[in-house]
């Protein structure tokens, strides 16, 4: 077999394997980028929702300044803050609650990681809708601002790390576990 077809072979098996989740970037400019996310998870738009909120039990410890999601919170309220606790006392506010239609949908504004040194500013959506096997979630990540290299540079590594913590999040829905493949 010629590698040629080899390859060809391989892109056909995985244009036909199901997708646990569809994630991409929208677009990108040296001002800023918008990534989104697509997966369904086989648990009620209710229950996705609550445990959203429980972020600290399926986000990245990897993706986080302490080292441990245990330290993660989401505030269930307008106003409400993702923030992590930090040793001595410290603290991080990643995001803010801006908006909430339980069983529906969040939006929150504020930027995540490395990007909170920059001259930055973005709008995290998460939609719910029921779907035949549970709920489909649409993450949707849009961030603008400026960066001398540009922010298009942090598109593809902000939509992996996305991709990771609603792969997680459908992971512990599915199988109780957030690690489980």
């Amino acid at each position: 077999m010629t590698i040629q077809r080899g390859v060809r072979i391989l892109a056909m098996a995985c244009a036909m394997a199901p997708i646990a989740l569809r994630a991409e970037v929208v677009d990108s400019s040296a001002a800023g980028f918008t990534v989104k996310q697509t997966v369904t998870m086989h648990a009620a738009p209710q229950e996705v929702y609550r445990r959203i909120f429980h972020i600290g039990e399926w986000w990245s410890s990897q993706h986080t300044f302490s080292g441990d999601a245990h330290n993660l919170s989401l505030e269930e309220k307008a106003g409400g803050c993702f923030c992590e606790k930090l040793a001595n006392g410290g603290a991080v506010k990643n995001m803010e609650v801006v908006s909430m239609a339980p069983g529906k949908s969040v939006v929150l504004h504020g930027v995540l990681g490395p990007l909170q040194t920059l001259a930055a500013t973005g709008s995290l959506q998460i939609l719910l809708t029921p779907a035949d096997a549970g709920t489909k979630v649409e993450v949707t990540y849009v961030v603008g601002g400026y960066l001398p290299a540009g922010l298009n540079t942090w598109a593809a590594p902000v939509d992996g790390v996305l991709k990771e913590q609603f792969t997680r999040l459908k992971a512990l829905l599915e199988k109780g576990d957030p690690a489980a493949k």
